[in-house]
C-alpha cells in the first residue's frame, strides 16, 4: 500500500467515487461525510495525510486543518475546492496547507499529489522515530547522524573497523564528517580508555610539524626550553589522527612509516628509541594512490580498512534532520525558544548543494536558529556576502588576475570581519593556516592592518 487517506467531503457521490479512485491506486482510505467525524481518526499513532472539501456544513476544510494541525503538527493537508475557492486555498497553503486541487479535479492529478504528500509523512514520521531513539540511546546512532542507506551502512562499517586493530583512512570533502567518525572509531574500540590524539597535518607550519609528532628534548633546536612530548608518544595505547594527511611533507612521511613499522620513535635532539603502541586513522579529501607526492609504501601501511563519507548533497533525506539537531543543540545551548522549520525551508535546504558539508550545515542551522529575522535563504544566501566585490570585474584583465583579485577581496573582508582574529578567518574559509599564510604573503595582506589594537593574537 502507497499510504493511508483520511478523506472528508460532504458529497456522497463524490466521496465515494474518489474513495475507490484512490483504491484503485493502491491507497488505504477512510472515508468520512463530515469534519467532526474526520477528526475521530487524528489520533498520535495515524500515519497518513488529510484530504478534505474545502466548503462543508457545521465545520469547513480551512478549520479542520486547523484542528487536524494542533492535533498533529505538520500533518500534510491537501484541500478539494471549487472554483471560487481558489484564492481562499492559496491563504490556506500560506497558512501550511500541503496543495490544493481544483474541482473537477483529474484523478490523475489527485494521485500525483496524494503520493507526494504520502512520501512527505513517511519521511517526518521516521524522523520522529530516529530523534525518538536518539533521546533513548547512547550509541552511535546518536553520533553519526541520518536515515539515509549510506548512513547507515557507514554506521554499520565504523562499528566493524572499530572492533579491529588496523589502521583506517578515511576519506571524505571537506566539512563531510571526517574526525567524528575517527573519533567513533576511538570511541567503540578496546582503545577507548586511553587518547585520542588529533593532528591536522595542514594546518601545523612545516618547520613546527616534527616536533608537534615526535616532539623533542630540551636544547634541540634555538626555542626549545624544555623537553616535549609529541603527538605519537602521547597517543600511546590510543589512537592517532592524522586529519589531511595528503599535505604531509615527503621527509616526513619516511619517519612515520618508520614509526609504524617498528613502533618506536626518537625525540627531536635525542637518541633513545621509544616504544609505541597506537592505532593510525588518516584522513584525506583526495584518493591517496593518485597522489605523486604521497609515499606508496605508506600508503599500503595506512590502507589496511578504509571509510568512504558520503557529501551530504547525496544524502538528501538526512538534511532536514541534522539542520533540526544543530538548532535545537544551539537553542538549547543559549536558553532560546526552538523556531519552526517550515516546509519552505526544508525544500530550500534540500535544494542547495552544501559546498562545505555538514560544517556548513551546522553553521546555518546555528545562525537560523539564534536569529529569528533570517530566512533560511537569507542565512545560506546573505547579501551581504557579495556587496563590494562588483568593482573588482575588469574585462581589461585576464581571468586568473580576476579570480586573484576576487580572492584577495575575500580574505581582505573576512579579516576586517573578525578583528584580524586568524583562528576565526580560518574557521570561516576552512584553510589550513599554512595556505593562508602563503595567499596573505602573495597578495601582500598584513593582518595588523585590520585590528584594531597592536596586541598580539593568541598563538602567533
Amino acid at each position: 500500500m502507497r499510504g493511508t487517506i483520511l478523506l472528508v467531503d460532504d458529497e456522497p457521490m463524490i466521496l465515494h467515487s474518489t474513495e475507490q479512485w484512490l483504491k484503485m491506486a493502491d491507497f488505504t482510505v477512510i472515508s468520512c461525510e463530515s469534519a467532526e467525524q474526520a477528526l475521530v481518526y487524528l489520533e498520535d499513532d495515524f500515519d497518513g495525510i488529510l484530504v478534505s472539501d474545502v466548503r462543508m456544513p457545521d465545520m469547513d476544510g480551512l478549520v479542520l486543518m486547523e484542528r487536524a494541525r494542533l492535533l498533529i503538527s505538520e500533518l500534510p493537508v491537501i484541500l478539494l475546492t471549487g472554483h471560487g475557492d481558489v484564492d481562499m486555498a492559496i491563504n490556506a497553503m500560506r497558512s501550511g496547507a500541503y496543495d490544493f486541487i481544483e474541482k473537477p479535479f483529474n484523478p490523475e492529478r489527485l494521485v500525483e499529489v496524494i503520493h507526494r504528500a504520502c512520501e512527505k509523512r513517511q519521511l517526518m514520521i521516521e524522523n520522529l522515530r530516529l530523534q525518538h531513539n536518539m533521546s533513548i540511546q547512547s550509541g552511535i546512532d546518536t553520533r553519526i547522524i541520518g536515515i539515509s542507506p549510506s548512513i547507515q551502512r557507514l554506521r554499520r562499517d565504523v562499528l566493524k573497523c572499530a572492533a579491529l586493530e588496523t589502521n583506517v583512512i578515511i576519506y571524505g570533502e571537506t566539512g563531510s564528517g571526517k574526525e567524528l567518525v575517527a573519533q567513533c572509531l576511538h570511541e567503540y574500540s578496546q582503545r577507548s580508555a586511553h587518547n585520542f590524539v588529533p593532528i591536522n597535518c595542514g594546518a601545523i607550519p612545516e618547520a613546527l610539524i616534527e616536533s608537534e609528532l615526535f616532539g623533542h628534548e630540551l636544547g634541540a633546536f634555538t626555542g626549545a626550553t624544555k623537553k616535549r612530548i609529541g603527538k605519537f608518544e602521547y597517543a600511546d595505547n590510543g589512537t592517532l589522527f592524522l586529519d589531511e594527511i595528503e599535505s604531509m611533507p615527503a621527509h616526513l612521511q619516511i619517519k612515520i612509516l618508520r614509526a609504524l613499522q617498528e613502533r618506536v620513535i626518537e625525540r627531536l635532539g635525542g637518541n633513545r628509541q621509544i616504544s609505541v603502541n597506537l592505532r593510525v586513522v588518516a584522513a584525506s579529501k583526495v584518493d591517496l594512490r593518485t597522489e605523486e607526492h604521497f609515499r606508496q609504501d605508506l600508503y599500503y601501511r595506512l590502507n589496511v580498512s578504509f571509510l568512504h563519507l558520503p557529501p551530504l548533497r547525496d544524502r538528501q533525506e538526512d538534511i532536514p534532520l541534522l539542520f533540526e539537531h544543530y538548532a535545537r543543540q544551539a537553542v538549547e545551548q543559549h536558553s532560546r525558544e526552538l523556531r519552526r522549520i517550515t516546509e519552505q525551508d526544508v525544500a530550500t535546504m534540500q535544494q542547495y548543494q552544501w559546498p562545505g558539508n555538514v560544517r556548513e550545515l551546522k553553521n546555518a542551522a546555528v545562525r537560523y536558529a539564534l536569529d529569528g529575522s533570517l530566512s533560511l535563504a537569507d542565512t545560506l544566501f546573505p547579501k551581504s556576502s557579495l556587496q563590494g566585490l562588483e568593482p573588482l570585474i575588469n574585462d581589461s584583465l585576464s581571468l586568473a588576475a580576476q579570480m586573484a583579485n576576487y580572492e584577495r577581496e575575500i580574505i581582505c573582508q573576512t579579516l576586517k570581519k573578525f578583528n584580524g582574529n586568524i583562528k576565526s578567518v580560518l574557521d570561516q574559509l576552512d584553510l589550513p593556516r599554512r595556505t593562508l599564510n602563503q595567499k596573505m604573503v602573495k597578495y601582500d595582506i598584513n593582518r595588523q592592518e585590520f585590528t584594531l589594537d597592536d596586541k598580539p593574537e593568541l598563538g602567533e
